[in-house]
């Protein structure tokens, strides 16, 4: 189950950070401040969507090295930059890194909020996805190795009699597993098999494939998390509803 969206704040001015956090609880979103790069790292544990606010300047880690560790590290989080030192150069240089936006202080708040709030809304489509993922990865797992391959060939398009010639069995034997493999996923048509790995109909499947995703079932949370350290007591608020 998707959480409540977090926004992240990271910067070193406590008026700053007392603004964010009353324009992101009126938003109706959760918040968590922090004050420099290293107390956020030290904290976050990618549990869900959210996104963010990060000032460029902040003592120590400097927050375009802070997106670089996270990119690194594989962390779809979305972030906005905030800063009063801006320049051009540093602003290119965040965007072609994936940032989602890049904010010179003073910054209007409703300008900022419309960009918090796009940045959650791209996250939380990001955590549904990859929640689909893991759900069709877990119904693919209940399948056999040779019902796998049937479901490769069926969700492409080919009949009983097409499948029997690549894979070398009888007709029958293909009916037989094809059965099986409709009756594992709760379902009655090749419609209902295709809707089911919709999430995943992107990549080239092979039953290949096919047997590998199903095995990343248990680890699939991980694709786009961080392995971050353990997740410490630190400043938050919570949303107004």
């Amino acid at each position: 189950m998707i959480t409540k969206p977090v926004v992240y704040v990271v910067d070193d001015d406590p008026a700053i950070i007392r603004l964010l956090e009353e324009l992101v609880k009126a938003l109706g979103l959760n918040v968590e401040a922090y004050q420099s790069a290293e107390e956020f790292l030290e904290a976050y544990q990618a549990s869900g969507p959210g996104c963010l606010v990060l000032d460029v300047r902040v003592p120590g880690m400097s927050g375009m090295e802070l997106q670089k560790q996270l990119t690194a590290a594989g962390s779809s989080l979305p972030i906005v930059f905030i800063t009063g030192h801006a320049d051009v150069r540093m602003g290119v240089e965040a965007m072609e890194r994936g940032a989602f936006g890049f904010l010179e202080k003073p910054f209007r708040p409703q300008e900022l909020c419309d960009k918090i709030q796009s940045a959650v809304r791209l996250d939380a489509e990001t955590w549904r996805r990859r929640e689909e993922q893991e759900i069709a990865a877990g119904r693919l797992a209940q399948l056999t190795p040779a019902e796998r391959k049937v479901a490769a060939r069926v969700i492409t398009g080919k009949t009983n009699k097409m499948i029997d010639q690549e894979l070398g069995l009888s007709t029958r034997t293909i009916e037989a597993h094809r059965a099986r493999l409709m009756q594992r996923l709760g379902i009655r048509s090749r419609t209902e098999l295709v809707r089911l790995m919709a999430p995943a109909l992107s990549m080239r499947w092979t039953s290949s494939t096919l047997t590998a995703w199903a095995r990343a079932a248990t680890s699939a949370s991980q694709w786009a998390s961080p392995n971050w350290s353990k997740r410490s007591s630190k400043s938050s608020g919570t949303g107004c509803g």
